[in-house]
């Protein structure tokens, strides 16, 4: 089998409906050998992350909540800090919770290579 690999720029793209296209591509469901237990070997490469869009006023209320599962361990990150400090992880983040969440989720994330400025192939 020969992987595909797609590139893709996200410069100006809004980030959830690129999100959920990279997840379709992740997990194969865009070729006809798609099978749900199977790991797809597409790869794809998202460059420009850095300008990416997110529309309303997410870019300023939305947080990513997580618990550390003592009491009051709730660590709470603002959108906005966790974009100026690492646009990938948003990006990362985004489809990694689009996919299913099953044994495969982490396997298939690996097939994403981010960039926050121009791709440049080696």
């Amino acid at each position: 089998m020969i992987s595909n690999i797609y590139k893709i720029d996200a410069s100006d793209k809004i980030l959830g409906r690129l999100a959920s296209q990279i997840a379709v591509i992740l997990r194969g469901k865009n070729s006809p050998e798609f099978a749900p237990y199977k790991l797809s070997i597409n790869k794809v490469i998202v460059f420009n992350t850095s300008k990416i869009v997110v529309t309303g006023k997410k870019y300023e209320n939305k947080e990513y909540i997580r618990h550390s599962g003592y009491l009051g361990g709730i660590k709470i990150t603002k959108f906005k800090d966790l974009f100026e400090k690492n646009p990938n992880e948003v990006f990362k983040k985004a489809v990694y919770r689009m996919l299913p969440k099953n044994k495969l989720r982490d396997k298939t994330i690996k097939n994403l290579k981010l960039y926050a400025r121009d791709y440049k192939e080696e």
